[in-house]
């Protein structure tokens, strides 16, 4: 990247008596004028002198040196730079590029200083510098806007006055909360004559709940969140309750160093809580290959890079990914350093394909808060039932049956076949069929269990919910070769989990065997007995990722007692006492089941259910319902895709070419040796690599983090080049406070709130947007910050703005993804899989932006139309356009008509009777401040023009026919004017933009 000399000129500060500083003043001029010829790519260009590099800049070559330290007039660099010859000078002409006068000074004072190198600026540990002198300290609201002037003083500029009272408000409520104040929170904050009344705001505003929705968004953004899976299929996956995590860190200002722990390790800290583990979904939103012909372990380190990249550009501003297939081009970064980084996230137990339906494992159960009180209220419950049963414990003991009793758990039990036969056994003549029992799929927990005496075991199906051929679809319990054989299939050779007892059943022999599954879509979820014993398994394919029914369809093969899997293999032999749960039985309930259970347990259960007084009974009949209340509620809870340690670390290798199939040299876990090394006694692992990132010798990550921040304030960051800190990155426009401001961050213990705060109430943030022609011209991008921000609107606020000035917008902090308006038959057009969309209904349509359901490769139309970034990668730089498409969305699009409408409804309601009034009020709730009298007259007229146009009632009722929202009990060609009005509002340039 080249950087612009416009943006240049920013960095050149009139040095006088100071000494000229290498980073700050020398490597910009070389960067952008020198390092395109005698840069990375000089050997490739065959030029033997290289810029970038300290030893060769200065090295000796037939007797001459590019820079000799000291000697300015020895240098080639300045002979050449200064060169009467055209043929000579540098760069050369036909580049089109020259270095201005004071360039050439600044290379000349330089050497004459003696040529001292630096390492690039970012890489360097940042110091608190003094706070600078300034023209105007009255000026000075925080040591914010003592850089801020003392560089306008350096420029020759003046800050811009304070900003309305009303644009202050609008500005502030936008940047904190995402949503506009209300017209009673602007007649409040009007009303304040205070010194403090802005502070208050500010305060107000930190402490809603809104404000975590706002932070929420960019953070989304960055970890790339997304509902579905990406790539062709993009089946939906759920990690709401991530985004939930994300948002509850920042309204409860968790300090940032430990949201940063959290996310890349919290599974690794000292008794993990469910919302550590939670928060490592950060690095599990990488999208997910779905389809059959992919080779798994390519996209397996596919993921693994996703998660370098993402990593490097959130935490630490750099493009380490660019390292992947050879040493990075610009920055100090080798190829061997990447792989180092890349052993840290290599190492959980993951499939390269991804599930096609729902969530891949490694996952947790993440139960809502609403959920986690009614599990708490259960378990409550089943503590009293436990109490007043054991208050019966020594007539429990005392007791002995008169004979031998035979007992089975019965809560969860779907079906008890009996079957044909003499006795009530299957004789395996013939099959035994139930269409509605056992309609499991493979997210379900089950339990199957039959008593069998098999004539041959080398093969026969014992139960099966499967499709009737020998690689049939679906689940089953079988014999072959003497073991036991558990298949959970999609696909028999590319998706299934298959499994094998490693021991044999003897022909003949009678034998309980039972199976559990957990649903956990792994092969770590069965369990195979044998006569009540846990038997050692074989795990023959591990790679089940399909369910058995499509979306919106039913899966209609039968559950079949002694067939499935075709001809071959049917059952020969004797089966009964089958039994189907649609739980997971203890061991000790399987022990019952094939009568190997302990006495006292068998004694104590059938007690309680038949013998016991009968308030005991009563009491084991609750505690029963209560924990199959229990397992049902268990199987509501929302999962998350988390990180996970494999119990032994796997071996990383340099990947040659960056090639999936092809390791080389084995490396060991470790960080790039231009930065800090870990810190002592951190573990090699994920939790070690965490702390070094939030250790306070790291250069980059307050650094980043806060320039981030500014940029969500200010448009753009100090260092505009929010992805990268390298030395392809721009320079920082106010280096000396993006170092206070990460300084002074780490100092709060890395309080997020107390950084948002000190940026607000900065007086560099208050003032005045406008902007004067000479400012415009010397500084058009407002880098230097003589004027108030005024930037278009992220996506989200655009919408969410709109919701909320119509009074439409439905607050509900966390909950699943919703579906609000979007045009129809999109998805069916452009998607290849059998996911459709169902819009939302009720409140659901009006849910704020943060929650709407993001489908990868269709991302969100409006969004998208808005610069949204698609949640494909990782982006923390919002990318801002001006399209017609803009404009046809905010006045076409079904949400902005339905806002306008209800906007036009307050307005006619709470506006008062008169046009002005009215008017005036329409401009407080989309703009937030009054009309003034050309906008009053401007409006009046358009409502007048409307009026006209729907005279006609029959076509006022067509145009207000837009959304879910009731509109009656207000005349229908008023209202669809005043509709008319409030859109033209909602359309100014002014109700996009943060004033």
């Amino acid at each position: 990247m080249r950087i612009p000399l416009l943006s240049l000129s920013l960095w050149l500060i009139p040095h006088g008596s100071a000494a000229v500083e290498f980073n700050r003043d020398v490597r910009p001029i070389l960067a952008d004028r020198c390092f395109l010829c005698h840069g990375p790519d000089a050997k490739t260009k065959g030029i033997p002198l290289r810029l970038d590099r300290e030893e060769e800049a200065k090295a000796v070559r037939n007797g001459h040196a590019a820079i000799v330290p000291g000697d300015p007039a020895a240098s080639e660099l300045i002979r050449r730079v200064t060169a009467e010859s055209k043929a000579r000078r540098m760069p050369p002409a036909h580049s089109g590029d020259a270095l201005t006068q004071r360039q050439i000074e600044t290379l000349r004072a330089w050497i004459a200083e003696g040529a001292a190198w630096q390492k690039h600026w970012s890489f360097i540990p940042p110091a608190q510098p003094p706070l600078p002198a300034v023209s105007r300290p009255e000026w000075v609201a925080n040591p914010i806007d003592r850089f801020i002037l003392a560089r306008l003083d350096r420029e020759g500029l003046a800050p811009s006055a304070e900003a309305a009272k009303e644009t202050l408000l609008r500005r502030v409520s936008l940047d904190l909360t995402g949503l506009p104040p209300q017209p009673a929170e602007l007649e409040r904050f009007l009303a304040d004559r205070s010194p403090g009344a802005y502070e208050h705001a500010v305060d107000r505003l930190l402490a809603s709940p809104r404000y975590g929705e706002r932070m929420a968004v960019r953070w989304l953004d960055a970890a790339r969140y997304a509902d579905t899976n990406g790539y062709q299929f993009d089946g939906e996956r759920v990690m709401w309750r991530w985004r939930d995590w994300v948002i509850d860190s920042f309204n409860r200002n968790q300090p940032f160093d430990r949201f940063v722990v959290d996310q890349i390790a919290g599974d690794l800290l000292p008794n993990a809580t469910l919302d550590q583990k939670i928060a490592t979904g950060f690095n599990r939103n990488h999208r997910g290959n779905t389809e059959d012909g992919i080779v798994p372990e390519e996209y397996a380190v596919e993921y693994v890079v996703d998660r370098i990249e993402t990593t490097s550009a959130v935490f630490l501003g750099l493009t380490l990914g660019c390292a992947r297939c050879h040493n990075h081009k610009y920055d100090p970064f080798t190829q061997k350093e990447f792989y180092q980084v890349f052993a840290f996230f290599n190492n959980i137990p993951e499939n390269g394909r991804a599930m096609k339906y729902g969530n891949s494992p490694p996952l947790v159960a993440a139960p809502t808060r609403e959920q986690q009180a009614q599990l708490a209220e259960i378990d409550a419950a089943i503590a009293r039932e436990r109490t007043a049963i054991d208050a019966h414990a020594a007539a429990i003991a005392r007791w002995r049956p008169d004979a031998a009793v035979h007992w089975r758990p019965g809560s969860a039990l779907e079906k008890e076949f009996v079957l044909a036969g003499g006795d009530g056994v299957f004789d395996g003549k013939r099959e035994m069929v139930d269409k509605d029992t056992a309609q499991f799929d493979i997210d379900e927990h089950f339990t199957l269990a039959a008593t069998v005496r098999p004539e041959n075991v080398e093969h026969g199906a014992i139960v099966s919910r499967m499709k009737d051929s020998d690689r049939g679809k679906g689940f089953g319990v079988y014999l072959r070769d003497g073991r036991v054989h558990v298949h959970i299939t999609s696909s028999y050779d590319a998706d299934a989990i298959r499994l094998e007892t490693e021991d044999k059943l003897a022909a003949g022999g009678k034998h309980n065997v039972a199976v559990t599954y957990d649903g956990t879509v792994g092969a770590s979820g069965v369990r195979v007995y044998i006569d009540g014993k846990l038997a050692p398994v074989k795990v023959l394919m591990d790679t089940l990722y399909r369910p058995f029914r499509n979306a919106g369809s039913k899966f209609t093969e039968p559950f079949r007692v002694g067939a499935g899997g075709g001809e071959a293999n049917r059952f020969r032999g004797e089966i009964r006492d089958v039994l189907v749960y649609s739980r997971v039985l203890s061991q000790s309930e399987i022990a019952a089941i094939a009568d190997v259970a302990p006495a006292a347990y068998v004694n104590r259960s059938y007690y309680l259910e038949k013998v016991a007084p009968e308030e005991v009974r009563v009491a084991w009949r609750r505690l029963q319902e209560q924990e199959l209340r229990r397992d049902r509620l268990a199987r509501t809870f929302p999962t998350v895709m988390v990180m996970q340690e494999n119990p032994r670390p796997k071996q990383a290798h340099i990947l040659q070419r960056g090639a999936y199939d092809k390791p080389g040299e084995p490396v060991e876990r470790g960080v790039p040796a231009v930065l800090p090394p870990m810190p002592a006694g951190a573990p090699a692992n994920r939790l070690g690599f965490a702390r070094w990132l939030v250790d306070p010798g790291n250069p980059l990550l307050a650094r980043v983090t806060v320039n981030r921040f500014w940029q969500m304030y200010f448009g753009a960051g100090i260092v505009k080049t929010t992805e990268d800190f390298g030395q392809q990155g721009e320079w920082p426009s106010h280096p000396e406070l993006l170092d206070w401001l990460a300084t002074d961050f780490i100092a709060s213990g890395w309080d997020v709130k107390a950084l948002q705060k000190k940026i607000v109430m900065s007086a560099a943030y208050r003032q005045s947007s406008r902007a004067t022609p000479e400012l415009v011209q010397r500084d058009p991008e407002n880098r230097l910050l003589a004027r108030g921000p005024r930037f278009r609107l992220p996506a989200e606020v655009i919408r969410d703005q709109a919701l909320a000035s119509a009074g439409l917008l439905a607050e509900k902090v966390g909950g699943p993804s919703v579906k609000p308006y979007q045009p129809d038959g999109l998805w069916d057009e452009l998607a290849m899989q059998d996911m459709h969309y169902k819009r939302a209904h009720g409140r659901d349509l009006y849910r704020r932006s943060l929650y709407t359901f993001w489908k990868r490769t269709i991302a969100p139309p409006m969004m998208v139309n808005f610069d949204s970034a698609n949640r494909e990668a990782c982006v923390v730089r919002e990318s801002r356009t001006n399209t017609p498409l803009q404009a046809l969305n905010l006045m076409n699009d079904v949400t902005f008509l339905e806002a306008a409408r209800n906007v036009a409804a307050r307005a006619m309601r709470e506006g008062g009777q008169g046009v002005p009034g009215r008017v005036n009020y329409t401009l407080r709730l989309v703009l937030g401040r009054d009309a003034s009298a050309p906008e009053q007259a401007v409006m009046a007229s358009s409502l007048a023009y409307h009026l006209d146009y729907f005279a006609d009632e029959a076509k006022a009722r067509k145009f207000l026919a837009q959304g879910d929202s009731s509109w009656d009990g207000l005349p229908a060609r008023e209202l669809a004017a005043w509709t008319s009005v409030a859109s033209m509002a909602m359309n100014l340039d002014e109700a996009v933009t943060k004033e």
